[in-house]
């Protein structure tokens, strides 16, 4: 199968299956000609790193799942302490995200976004970026 083909049963772009070869994750046979030729089950691996990436699972993550995916003796508890690391991540990410929405929702709500020039939005901004100039001052 050519990169082409692979790509179509993996439903992952050709850049990101090079790119997953360039660092190791996959790995095709060579033609005599140096033309890529993928077997199914580089197909299929695509396809798990795929499934994984768009869970949001890092690339080491996803290293060590298709590790242990191969790996008949592993214990699911292996599985489950990556997964839960980065369920932790993605409830982090989560609390950030709604703190960070909150603080612009507010900025949002206050600005008159009228024809006057004064903005709080830009005002919090500018507030921020005064403080850290008397860090780097005081430093």
């Amino acid at each position: 199968m050519n990169i082409g083909d692979v790509a179509t049963l993996s439903r992952l772009p050709a850049k990101t299956i090079r790119y997953y070869e360039d660092i190791g994750l996959v790995k095709p046979l060579r033609s005599a000609n140096g033309y890529r030729t993928f077997r199914e089950s580089d197909a299929h691996r695509l396809a798990f790193l795929g499934r994984a990436r768009a869970l949001g699972f890092s690339i080491e993550d996803c290293r060590s799942l298709l590790a242990l995916y191969g790996d008949e003796d592993r214990a699911s508890a292996e599985v489950k302490e990556i997964a839960e690391l980065h369920l932790d991540r993605i409830d982090e990410k989560i609390t950030e995200l709604t703190e960070m929405r909150a603080t612009l929702a507010h900025l949002v709500d206050a600005c008159a976004g009228d024809h006057r020039p004064d903005c709080p939005i830009l005002a919090d901004l500018a507030m921020e970026c005064r403080g850290e100039d008397q860090l780097e001052k005081s430093a």
